[in-house]
């Protein structure tokens, strides 16, 4: 574990198949000695640093209650306990952080202000969310697939809706691990074709595919994982309306559901609005796995931590 130390957590594309394997294979072990009701601390007297420039409820809850656990503490910051209001650059918010913690996990708009912070850090930061990435709720999904099928490599995953954040990490985590993930977007939401183009060369080097389509009906079908995401994230409320729309007729449905294979699983990263994105039949029925999948995001945070500030 000592070569993980002192890492940052940015991008699912920067660490390598092995890295996320170890992530995957701490995030087990843990969950069956916290279920065994055994106690590890190998964050004791650890600080984490916690930046919400967004709302969080699974971020807030899996961070703070994950490196407690670990025998660390978490400091709650929100947009206006900082002087990054105020004009101080990041640069310098980063430096003093340095000084007074062991970690910093930062959820915010600007990818680019994740990188900047990590930039001149000189402690390990872990990307919360940002508009671009979500790499630490893949692992949590990553971790439930595993948990569901004993493997990744082969797994069809679908996801349908929005080209956001969460399938830009879907694909990148996917393609590491040689699954095939099939994104079925409209025209003009379909997710960025540069983080398309890396993820479909990532899959060819693992024995994966990604593939971007129009289609619902034909990314789930045989799809063992069928995914979705609300339509309208946080700060595109002015676009809710056009994007219901637009995305009329990507609704995961039990209809739709019944294009996947039998063993199938479904799966969404929460916040949910049954009746748009998912119909509520789907979403609390047999085939849901997404409250497994909201509590590994404690579990997949905690391995990340131990990981790189251990």
């Amino acid at each position: 574990m000592t070569t993980l130390k002192g890492r940052d957590f940015i991008s699912l594309h920067d660490w390598s198949r092995d890295e996320l394997e170890e992530v995957l294979e701490l995030a087990m072990w843990q969950k069956a000695r916290l279920k065994a009701g055994i106690r590890d601390e190998p964050l004791k007297g650890k600080q984490l640093g916690m930046y919400f420039a967004k709302p969080s409820t699974r971020t807030r809850l899996s961070f703070e209650v994950g490196i407690r656990q670990l025998g660390g503490d978490a400091l709650f910051l929100s947009a206006h306990d900082l002087q990054l209001q105020r004009g101080e650059s990041i640069a310098d918010t980063a430096r003093v952080m340095s000084r007074f913690l062991d970690g910093i996990m930062i959820r915010t708009f600007s990818h680019r202000e994740v990188v900047e912070l990590a930039e001149w850090a000189t402690i390990p930061v872990i990307n919360g969310l940002t508009d671009e990435e979500h790499p630490c709720q893949v692992v949590a999904d990553l971790l439930t697939a595993l948990e569901r099928f004993g493997t990744l490599p082969g797994l069809k995953l679908a996801y349908v809706g929005d080209g956001n954040n969460v399938a830009h990490s879907l694909m990148d985590g996917g393609a590491k691990f040689g699954m095939h993930v099939v994104v079925a977007s409209p025209e003009g939401y379909q997710p960025d074709p540069a983080r398309v183009a890396r993820a479909q060369v990532t899959a060819a080097r693992h024995g994966g595919l990604v593939e971007v389509v129009t289609d619902p009906v034909l990314a789930v079908t045989g799809a063992q994982i069928v995914y979705t995401d609300v339509w309208a994230s946080m700060g595109q409320e002015a676009e809710a309306e056009q994007r219901r729309k637009a995305f009329a007729g990507y609704q995961v449905t039990a209809e739709l559901m019944r294009c996947a294979a039998p063993e199938a699983i479904f799966m969404h990263c929460l916040p949910a609005h049954r009746g748009e994105e998912v119909a509520a039949e789907v979403i609390d029925g047999p085939q849901s796995a997404v409250f497994d999948e909201a509590e590994n995001r404690l579990h997949a945070q905690k391995a990340i931590m131990t990981l790189i500030m251990a």
